[in-house]
């Protein structure tokens, strides 16, 4: 069979690393490991100080041992992205200090960002990110108006807006994360454009792998032979730090399925590699309202059934 991908790879698979709970501890030997099957994904960061008051915690770029593991990362060929610049709220002068700082650290500014739990920055998130209609009024609903107009990273009036921010230095922005291994099935235009949201350059949807029971339940053996012989891409959303290694011993399943999937002929880059050889060959980025709307009914669905973010 003609390889779809470079090299005549079959399929395309990646990993965003979200960097929830992460610690030199808990993450490098995960890191390790990929880097010895060949693989090559995106890890993000917080390039500020964690706020002893935030829900979730984790290592950050100023602490001098995890800025060199990331530099290592960086310089093997992994690439860096954002998790919003802390792990608490930002104004838009703490966001334009993280950018800094980020720049200033890695020698090079995050093409890829995720938003983060309940971050009062985040971009078009809760309400906002969805279109008016049914869908809208179902999460609302679900949420008790908890969401409407708690997220406010593109709301011009507000301190913590950045949308300018964001549609000047970030090409590619996580937004929805389903249960299915190849996304062309649900989002077949990958990355997309939504002219409703426009300080997003591009969006791009993930396969659900949070936590290691997920991610081995994703990436089963029957899911990995449906991507290759679908020809198909996964990018899988992560927490690397949230029991893929404990006590530096890497989950045995985790580490079996990772070695099957690695023999087969699939394209390991990472997020930002695999947009862009997507977006190259995109004859319209713009997304339809009929793929977007169910894409929005069957995230709205999970949601109700699993929590998914």
């Amino acid at each position: 069979m003609t390889g779809r991908f470079p090299n005549n790879n079959q399929f395309a698979f990646t990993v965003f690393d979200d960097t929830d709970y992460s610690t030199l501890e808990n993450i490098e030997p995960v890191y390790q490991f990929l880097t010895e099957l060949g693989m090559r994904t995106t890890k993000s960061v917080w390039p500020l100080p964690a706020s002893e008051s935030a829900r979730i915690g984790g290592s950050t770029l100023q602490d001098t041992a995890y800025l060199e593991f990331v530099r290592r990362l960086q310089g093997q060929g992994f690439e860096i992205g954002l998790h919003n610049v802390r792990n608490h709220d930002a104004t838009r002068e703490v966001i334009e200090e993280g950018f800094e700082e980020f720049y200033n650290l890695l020698g090079q500014s995050p093409r890829v960002h995720c938003n983060h739990d309940s971050n009062r920055d985040n971009i078009y998130w809760g309400t906002r990110r969805f279109g008016i209609g049914a869908v809208r009024l179902g999460y609302n609903l679900a949420t008790r108006y908890a969401r409407m107009n708690y997220f406010q990273g593109d709301v011009e009036n507000s301190p913590y807006f950045w949308g300018d921010i964001c549609k000047e230095r970030i090409t590619y922005v996580r937004n929805f994360v389903f249960n299915e291994i190849n996304l062309e099935r649900i989002n077949p235009t990958l990355p997309y454009h939504d002219p409703l949201k426009p300080y997003v350059n591009y969006w791009f949807s993930s396969s659900e792998g949070g936590t290691v029971t997920t991610f081995c339940n994703m990436l089963c053996e029957s899911n990995q032979d449906q991507l290759a012989e679908e020809r198909g891409i996964c990018i899988m959303y992560v927490h690397f730090g949230n029991g893929f290694c404990e006590r530096g011993r890497l989950n045995p399943k985790f580490e079996g399925l990772m070695r099957r999937l690695a023999k087969l002929h699939g394209w390991f880059v990472p997020v930002s590699t695999l947009l862009d050889y997507l977006c190259s060959s995109q004859k319209n980025s713009d997304i339809s309202k009929k793929e977007l709307g169910r894409m929005e009914r069957l995230w709205l669905l999970s949601k109700f059934r699993r929590g998914t973010s």
